[in-house]
């Protein structure tokens, strides 16, 4: 019997690729099909296929992804001391005050983030109360701007005024810092939930006038300390150092704790500031996004370079950067929903659309992109651990390569997946996945589950058309 005749006197096992109906008429003569989704490159938009056949097989914009790629692996992350904002962030003043995601206007601010510059005017002393913080709020004394913007990063709302406190991380490789808030604990009364009672702004003040110089003094006996490194070894403890911290918290106490001991201050005060660490089981997210934003703002730039280097929401928008199209270039689309678990009592009807800049850490292969390494987190924001390691593969569609600094034991090691590539966003159809707490739509309560967040396909669309048209290779 000849191939082809041997082929044909087996049971058919086809495979149907695109569209349903093919598969049902196999099956309604009896004949088992699989299915596999297909979409078209881009989705079949002319505009994005030709946006994709201009720039999608370019040896410069390859070799431009190297570069930055390069840039993010060689960056040497250390925190050498926490500020005041006034003190270190560039272009901060008396009256700004700085916040999560891409540019909005106080008026459509979602109730945390209004109820944090709230907070923060009353902090600062610009206002004696709630409604005269109100009223500054939207008189055009205030200048609003994106922590992004600024070498900033902020959690959920991002609101930072000058006075409040960051943590300050230099990339000794190549000579720039970034900030990003000192994280206040858990719980609902803190300020970048939106809460201004007393209790948040006596907090704000400690961590000023005694926090502040315990710890600085600390740092500075320490030599500064390594935050790459730090992140690293945590990713190995179960940590995905976006919604999980307790590894890289523990570790920071760890290093941190002997000079605390060292230094000259009374008993009683180095216990205050040892217990605030010690018991913030997330003090570190502050630490990684600071060094998340230095690797990235540093591999910002790269002319022809498709690897974004920003992803960030503020509650109303998403937003993205991308290295070639410089440092001060948003490419927006409206902020989703959290697809995941809620408190008991809560639903997604109470919660804010995605808020926060803590999506740094996906952008620098963590969180989301690192969920494989942290089995335990898995239920906290629906799902399982299968789930999880599908979540990763995922990424490594959508990324120009891996992050050999950050890398995950349960694929034998492989680096995490790192360079978020727009070509390959739009080719393929998959968006980022971003680990995320989820927050109450009204200021002050706080944070009401956890889940995944995925940025709308408008801010990569936008990106690669714009890209696209300036690009001559």
């Amino acid at each position: 019997m000849g191939a082809i005749n041997e082929l044909f006197s087996k049971e058919l096992k086809p495979v149907n690729l695109g569209m349903d109906m093919f598969r049902e008429d196999l099956e309604a003569q009896g004949t088992a099909a699989v299915q596999v989704k297909w979409n078209p490159p881009a989705g079949g938009d002319n505009r994005l296929m030709e946006a994709l056949i201009k720039i999608g097989d370019s040896d410069v914009v390859d070799r431009a992804n190297d570069k930055t790629i390069e840039i993010m692996m060689s960056s040497k992350l250390v925190l050498t001391g926490v500020s005041r904002a006034i003190d270190v962030v560039p272009g901060m003043t008396e009256k700004t005050i700085l916040h999560a995601g891409p540019p909005i206007r106080y008026e459509d601010m979602p109730g945390p983030m209004k109820g944090a510059v709230i907070g923060a005017l009353i902090y600062e002393g610009l206002a004696d109360g709630p409604e005269a913080a109100a009223e500054l709020a939207v008189s055009g004394e205030i200048t609003y701007s994106p922590c992004h913007d600024h070498q900033m990063v902020g959690a959920m709302t991002g609101v930072t005024s000058a006075h409040m406190l960051v943590h300050v991380v230099k990339n000794e490789t190549y000579g720039n810092y970034a900030f990003s808030t000192v994280h206040e604990g858990s719980g609902y009364t803190v300020q970048r939930y939106g809460s201004w009672d007393e209790g948040v702004i006596r907090r704000l003040k400690w961590l000023d006038s005694e926090f502040r110089p315990v710890l600085n003094d600390a740092l500075v006996r320490a030599g500064g300390i390594d935050a790459g490194a730090t992140i690293s070894q945590a990713l190995h403890m179960s940590d995905e150092c976006h919604n999980r911290n307790k590894a890289s918290s523990v570790l920071f106490y760890k290093q941190i704790l002997p000079h605390l001991l060292r230094s000259d201050y009374d008993k009683e005060t180095i216990l205050r500031v040892s217990e605030f660490i010690n018991g913030n089981e997330h003090y570190h997210l502050s630490i990684t996004m600071a060094a998340s934003k230095a690797q990235l703002d540093a591999a910002t730039g790269v002319e022809n370079s498709t690897i974004v280097t920003a992803l960030a929401r503020n509650g109303k928008d998403f937003g993205i950067k991308v290295s070639g199209m410089g440092k001060d270039k948003w490419f927006t689309g409206p902020a989703q929903l959290v697809d995941g678990l809620f408190f008991p009592g809560f639903s997604q009807a109470d919660s804010t659309p995605d808020m926060g800049d803590s999506a740094i850490s996906e952008t620098a292969g963590l969180g989301g992109f690192s969920l494989g390494n942290a089995p335990a987190i898995v239920q906290f924001v629906g799902g399982t651990v299968s789930d999880a390691m599908a979540y990763v593969k995922k990424m490594y569609e959508i990324t120009w390569s891996e992050n050999r600094n950050y890398t995950i034991p349960f694929l034998n090691f492989r680096g995490t997946p790192a360079g978020v590539d727009i070509r390959k966003v739009i080719e393929t159809g998959i968006l980022p996945i971003i680990t995320t707490g989820i927050a109450h739509k009204e200021r002050g309560r706080g944070q009401i589950g956890a889940g995944i967040a995925n940025p709308p396909m408008e801010c990569f669309e936008k990106a690669i058309l714009e890209f696209a048209e300036k690009f001559d290779s």
